[in-house]
């Protein structure tokens, strides 16, 4: 039942997450809270891997998803689950919007989805912003919507993450010998310094 369980929910994502791979990240957070496959902290992680590999985030973050939950044949379920809407609203549309080209319906409706897109972006955005770089969790099981590890005497910034992010963005935007290097070369380096700040704080 677990892979009928994974199509089901991948399958809602793909037909809700309209914006891309990132508009479905509050989608995995609610599959997660509400299924105990993982917690929010592996989906960041799962997130990381996801932008570190080739292909479509969403692809490989529902192919990721199942294999944590139901190894192979999961990953099958819930990619196959992610995909289906994509290709039934792609055929739909090839066929008919002809037809509606001018549509001034079709033209508000599509006008009324970018905003939807581009808050499911941004909450998104926000929501890897404070996990990664902060200790705030905007939603914490057994209630309230916000957790700050300062109220318990904690440290609300990652030091470490914040300067790493602060030195990917000069060496990206400012620094000519260096921001023309492919992304996978970021990539690789952050994850060695992760890595060895891993096992300093160990």
């Amino acid at each position: 039942m677990i892979y009928l369980q994974l199509f089901w929910e991948f399958f809602k994502t793909g037909l809700f997450a309209v914006g891309g791979g990132m508009a479905t990240l509050p989608f995995l957070q609610a599959i997660g809270e509400s299924t105990g496959w993982y917690t929010y902290t592996d989906l960041m992680n799962m997130l990381a891997v996801s932008e570190s590999t080739p292909g479509p985030i969403g692809i490989n973050m529902a192919t990721y998803v199942g294999f944590t939950a139901a190894g192979v044949p999961g990953a099958a379920a819930a990619t196959v689950g992610e995909i289906t809407p994509s290709i039934i609203v792609i055929l739909i549309v090839a066929a008919v919007l002809h037809s509606f080209r001018n549509n001034p319906y079709v033209d508000r409706a599509f006008y009324g989805l970018r905003p939807a897109s581009t808050g499911l972006i941004g909450a998104a955005c926000v929501s890897v912003i404070l996990e990664v770089l902060t200790s705030v969790q905007l939603v914490v099981q057994g209630g309230g919507i916000v957790k700050s590890p300062v109220l318990g005497g904690g440290s609300l910034f990652n030091v470490p993450g914040l300067l790493l992010a602060a030195a990917l963005i000069v060496l990206t935007n400012y620094v000519p010998k260096v921001k023309g290097l492919h992304p996978i070369v970021f990539i690789g380096l952050s994850a060695v310094v992760g890595i060895v700040f891993g096992f300093a704080g160990a």
